[in-house]
């Protein structure tokens, strides 16, 4: 009746369900049953001589206000309700059921220990505040507990809180807009990515750890873990469609998955190494020094492999065939037989000397080749150990990021 009388609209809703969160386009999906309530100052009557307090009449006959939600981002496909309350004092109830479909600024980086904070805010599109002021009509605790009370879906969304306020501008009331903004907490339920996710790639990054127990010279151990990164790899593309579309940051899982699938290729490669050095130290050169200082006598020692101490083997010919060698023609003496007896001998002692330069050559050689094997034994204990630390740091480091967020 007064223009300079701004009409107060109470509000609140009740949420009935939580329908999903699209990553890509950063949307919410509720569904609510949204009511208001305001006074009709050109209506009322005597409940005593109508015989009745209230009615119920086309929302058509009657002015309704502009009230919107600033996120909306699509069509509402609730059920349309054509009926409004009207009380004999003149205050109105509307009651609808709405399907919100809002913007939200999701934030996707623990997928899938994520708790999502979404705005929804209630304001008149064209009225200022001199015209509509927008009142809470129930505690926002009140409206959470309600919410749970009622809410219908158990999927993959757990509503957590329900919080409002609104912003108390000091402007002129016709300079402004008011508002009521609601915060709506939800976080997801990670069940079904631990199962399925989590612990297979657990499963499988110890699998492949254990590998490392495997002789590294044998190709059984390359084989088994190249069949275990085609499994994973296969593995992350049936379980693709669980992983959330990027939005505005990459979730650490996905970091965890590469993490997992660049350690066991990291391991490949390192049995690949390590299997070369073995089965081809016989044509290396000898070990240089500095690689026997620094592997063999303090890597050795750190990782639990001593160097081997050498036995040193002497080969010494025959006694016989060695004095015969040396004697010259002088000392002989006898038949003609024995001379050649003699010669013969001394045949067989320049034989078993070539024979004897030739083992002396082979065992320098085996020498030098035992000592490429126990590096290459060395190098594989120090990089099992280096990927148990790196393994534990990093796990550690997620696990904790994900319990932090899951907890706050």
């Amino acid at each position: 009746m007064n223009l300079t009388t701004p009409t107060n609209i109470i509000t609140y809703f009740t949420m009935y369900g939580i329908l999903g969160v699209d990553e890509k386009a950063q949307l919410l999906k509720t569904y609510i049953w949204l009511n208001y309530w305001w006074q009709n100052e050109f209506v009322n009557w005597d409940p005593v001589q109508c015989g009745s307090k209230m009615i119920t009449l086309p929302r058509s006959m009657f002015w309704g206000p502009d009230i919107v939600i600033n996120e909306f981002m699509d069509e509402n496909t609730a059920p349309f309700v054509p009926y409004v309350y009207l009380y004999h004092d003149g205050k109105v109830h509307d009651a609808l059921p709405v399907r919100i479909v809002s913007s939200c600024n999701l934030d996707i980086y623990t997928f899938p220990f994520d708790v999502q904070n979404c705005t929804m805010t209630f304001n008149s599109y064209i009225h200022f505040a001199m015209d509509i002021q927008i009142l809470l009509g129930r505690s926002a605790e009140n409206i959470t507990l309600n919410s749970k009370n009622v809410i219908t879906t158990t999927g993959e969304w757990e509503l957590l809180e329900i919080t409002s306020y609104k912003n108390e501008s000091g402007q002129d009331k016709s300079d402004y807009i008011d508002a009521l903004i609601f915060n709506v907490r939800v976080r997801r339920r990670a069940t079904l990515y631990v199962v399925n996710l989590l612990i297979p790639s657990c499963f499988l990054i110890t699998v492949d750890l254990f590998s490392f127990l495997l002789p590294p010279q044998a190709v059984d151990r390359s084989s088994f873990k190249m069949t275990l990164i085609l499994g994973y790899t296969v593995f992350l593309l049936i379980m693709n469609d669980l992983l959330p579309v990027t939005g505005n940051s990459i979730p650490l899982i996905n970091v965890f998955f590469s993490l997992c699938l660049a350690l066991m290729v990291t391991s490949l490669l390192e049995t690949i190494l390590i299997t070369n050095l073995l089965n081809g130290s016989a044509d290396f050169s000898p070990l240089p020094h500095w690689i026997r200082v620094i592997v063999l006598q303090f890597l050795g020692c750190v990782v639990c492999l001593p160097q081997k101490t050498k036995e040193t083997k002497r080969f010494e010919m025959p006694v016989v065939a060695k004095r015969t060698a040396n004697e010259g023609p002088s000392d002989i003496s006898g038949s003609g037989a024995e001379g050649r007896a003699v010669q013969e001998l001394r045949s067989l002692g320049k034989d078993l000397q070539a024979i004897r330069l030739q083992v002396e050559k082979q065992m320098g050689q085996s020498e030098s080749s035992e000592e490429w094997i126990q590096v290459g034994f060395i190098i594989d204990r120090l990089l099992f150990g280096l990927y148990i630390l790196f393994i534990s740091v990093s796990f550690i480091t997620i696990i904790n990021i994900w319990v932090n967020s899951y907890s706050s």
